[in-house]
Parts: C-alpha cells; structure tokens; sequence
C-alpha cells in the first residue's frame, strides 16, 4: 500500500484515549471519509480504511455525472461508544481535527456514530459543517446545504433516507450478484451481522426483494429463525446502537451465540458490523456462497483465498457499501434531488453496474472481485489526476 499523505495520532489530554486522521490523497485539495469509534481502533485499521475510500471514490467516477470524485481519508477514536466518556471525546476529537476539516477532510457517520451525533459534537466543537471543506467546490452552496438537509429529512416508514441509501446499495450489490449466477431471489436465505445503519437498511430491502432473512446479530447475539424472521418487528425494535429488544422475538425465533450467524444455513451472508469479522480460522464455518461485505474491512486478506478456494466469492466492501457515500455527493452536488424514489433509482443502477464491471473483470482477469475492484479504480485514477490534480 503507498504510503498515505497524512497520517497522524492524537492523545486525549484527560483520558489518555487515542484518535486518528489518515487522508491517503487529496483530490481537488479534498479527501471524503468517515469517523468511527470503536473500542479498539488503530492506525493500521484507519490507513487501510482511507485507502479504501480512495478506491470507492474513484470507481464512482463518471465524467457526465456532476459529483467528482474527492480524495480518500478515515478518522477513527480508540472508545467505546456506549463509554459516558465517548461524547465528550468526541468534541475534542473535532476540536483537535478542526483545522483538517475546515480545509481539506469531509467527514461523516461511521461505525459507532450516527449523524445527528457526529453534527451536534462538530457544533459543540465550533465547526460549520463535518463536510464544510467541500463547500469551495460547489456551484451553489446555499442551495446544495439545503438539497442535503431536505434529503436527510426525508424518512420512508419511520428510517431515514441517509440510513436506508447505502442498505439500499449493499443490497443492490447481493441482487447482481444473485442475478449473474441465475439464483431466484425466493427461497435464497440471508444471514447478516448487525443490524444497526447499514446492517438494518440491507435487511430491509433484501426481504422486500424477496429474500429469507434467517439470522441476524448484534451485541447480545445471534437471532435465528430458519422460516424467517421478521424483519420489520426487529427494526422497529432496536435501539440507537442497532440492539435489538428481545421481546420483540416470536415463538419460532431462537437465541443463539454472537458468532452463530457466521455458520448460518443461508445464500448469503453480509458482515454489517465491525472489521476482521471473519478470519483464517472462523471462515471454516461459513456454508453461504456469498459474501457481501457492508462493513470495512470485515474479512481478512488471509481469509478471502482460502474462502474463494472452497468457492465462496466475497464481494468488497469498496465496492459494496460504496452506495453511501456517493449518495451524499450525487445529493449535494445536485445529480439526485431529495425524494427516496429517485434516491434509490440512481443507487440500484449504479451499485449494478459497478457490481457487473468487477464480477466480469475478476472473471476476465481470473482474480477475486476485490482485485478487480482495485484494477478498475487503478485504471481511473490517473484519469481523474490528469483532470483534477491530485496530492498523495
């Protein structure tokens, strides 16, 4: 991996917890990425993440759209979220990281952070916006800040459209793929880890579709149900952290241990929670024959070739959890309005068309969809450096 642009380590002056900014390129003078928090987090898991959106950015790159790509960059806190601490050191992370996202960092939602969160402790830390650094680039400023506001005031059945855009995506991504391989959607079971932002909006639109979902896990473990689960009574269950109220489950729905969705008898399996979820060890127990990565990084590189060797094909979190983050820009720089209809129209038809250029890249290239992901972005940046300029 080349080295990033930035990379650097802050050190809490009352608690001693650590934070870090990694920006791997500046497109535009700009880089695009979220701030997670999680018990945990490192420097390593933040570089590879703001490489990762580098890529993301890129493949998203289409010249008659008016989004242009930004550049790749992470933010990550060492807390738990649950921590009475984290708020706090939420604001001064932002305060100490001021300066990089008033000139050059966008940032957002991640991990262990909703938005509404991540915009009151960037208020509290005398920011604008978590996005402001991008304002330069925008034609219409005042107009673009109200499209995004009126797009995150749109809610269909009770969530949010910036919540249910990049389920929305991730489930898009499973459908091509289920498509490419002839599967019907009914009778094709799906087993996801979290169902928080990511993991709840994807389960949604996977049994709209007509899919099975027979398990789902959070923090307290694994929800199972081989019939279905009923998807709509869990989310409406949950609370802020994507845990669900067991007294929601029906007669038929069963507890089991936290890592049982791993071995789940399901088509298809979506880590939507944290990263290295699945290693060289724990990949032994997965029987689906997909894997959909909705969180960064949940499988590790040791893992991915001993589970395509069994013939599981795992398609990337660049890829597909992409849709999220490029329906903030198509929203702000004006390419879709803020209506859930055309919201999702414009995500569905992206998401397939880049799911369809990595699977039949990987399988021209005869490599895994990862590697075809990162050689199709490979061959846009230097297009998109000889039109915009870059630094890294």
């Amino acid at each position: 991996m080349a080295t990033p642009l930035l990379s650097l380590t802050w050190t809490d002056h009352l608690t001693g917890r650590q934070g870090f900014l990694v920006v791997d390129r500046l497109v535009r003078g700009v880089a695009s990425g979220g701030l997670r928090m999680r018990a945990g987090c490192t420097l390593d898991e933040v570089t590879g993440l703001a490489r990762g959106m580098t890529v993301k950015e890129a493949l998203h790159y289409d010249p008659v759209s008016r989004y242009v790509p930004l550049g790749g960059a992470k933010g990550g806190i060492d807390c738990d979220p649950r921590d009475p601490e984290a708020y706090p050191l939420l604001v001064r992370y932002l305060r100490a990281m001021r300066p990089y996202i008033e000139s050059c960092w966008t940032t957002g939602e991640d991990l262990g952070l909703t938005q509404d969160l991540v915009d009151r402790a960037a208020a509290e830390a005398g920011l604008v916006s978590s996005i402001q650094a991008v304002y330069p680039l925008l034609d219409d400023e005042a107009e673009a800040r109200r499209r995004l506001r009126d797009a995150f005031a749109v809610e269909v059945d009770g969530i949010g459209l910036d919540e249910l855009a990049g389920g929305c995506g991730v489930a898009e991504a499973a459908l091509a793929a289920l498509d490419k391989a002839g599967v019907p959607y009914s009778g094709t079971r799906a087993a996801l880890q979290g169902l928080g932002t990511m993991g709840g909006a994807t389960a949604r639109f996977l049994t709209r579709a007509g899919l099975t979902v027979v398990a789902v896990a959070d923090v307290k473990g694994t929800i199972a149900n081989q019939a279905g689960l009923d998807v709509e009574a869990l989310l409406a269950a949950r609370d802020a952290h994507g845990t669900v109220d067991r007294c929601a489950l029906r007669p038929g729905d069963r507890e089991l241990p936290g890592d049982a969705w791993l071995s789940a008898d399901a088509d298809v399996l979506v880590p939507a929670a944290v990263s290295y979820a699945i290693d060289a060890a724990n990949q032994e127990r997965i029987t689906a024959r997909w894997v959909v990565e909705a969180a960064n990084m949940p499988v590790r590189p040791e893992a991915e070739p001993l589970l395509a060797a069994r013939g599981v094909t795992v398609l990337p979190d660049v890829v597909v959890n992409s849709g999220t983050n490029a329906w903030w820009w198509w929203t702000l720089f004006g390419d879709v309005g803020a209506d859930a209809e055309e919201a999702f129209a414009w995500t569905r038809r992206s998401m397939r068309a880049l799911v369809e250029r990595t699977l039949a890249r990987a399988q021209a290239d005869g490599t895994t969809p990862r590697a075809a992901a990162h050689a199709i972005a490979a061959d846009r940046l230097p297009v998109i450096a000889e039109r915009f300029g870059w630094f890294r």
